[in-house]
């Protein structure tokens, strides 16, 4: 059994002091040994943790899938924090949570999660059509460099 949880997000510019930002990471973790112990209740209440600490941290969840041995999110967080600073958020209070209360979940294992983790920066540009943008930047109407003169 794995839950998805799929929201249809619209593009959202953010703002703060000195900032305007639209950062989204696709962040992925597995559970220690790969064991598959997120299922039921256990991955309900993983579901309402990573929304909890999203809301807290003020960041959006657009995807988060929870499979009975891992976890992958979707997330749009601030330039603050860096990718492994979200991934470590959700890990670490998840793990405390859960372990304390689903006692099984210590028995099983040492720890809940593996100390690995995957993180993708995920934009709304692609790389091709950033890399057009910067390439004819210049040849644009109104430019006041054009032509691609350095000097």
């Amino acid at each position: 059994m794995c839950i998805v949880i799929v929201v249809t997000a619209t593009r959202s510019i953010r703002r703060y002091s000195g900032a305007v930002y639209d950062l989204g990471l696709h962040v992925m973790w597995c559970s220690k040994y790969r064991r598959r112990v997120l299922g039921g209740s256990v991955a309900t209440r993983l579901h309402e943790l990573i929304e909890q600490k999203a809301a807290e941290k003020g960041w959006e969840i657009a995807t988060l899938e929870i499979a009975p041995d891992h976890v992958r999110v979707f997330v749009r967080y601030d330039p603050k924090a860096s990718a492994s600073y979200v991934a470590n958020q959700f890990k670490g209070f998840t793990s405390r949570v859960l372990r304390s209360e689903f006692p099984h979940l210590k028995s099983r294992m040492p720890t809940l999660w593996s100390s690995s983790f995957f993180v993708a920066s995920a934009g709304t540009l692609s790389a091709d059509a950033m890399e057009k943008y910067i390439d004819t930047q210049w040849e644009r109407p109104g430019s006041k460099k054009q032509g691609g003169d350095n000097s």
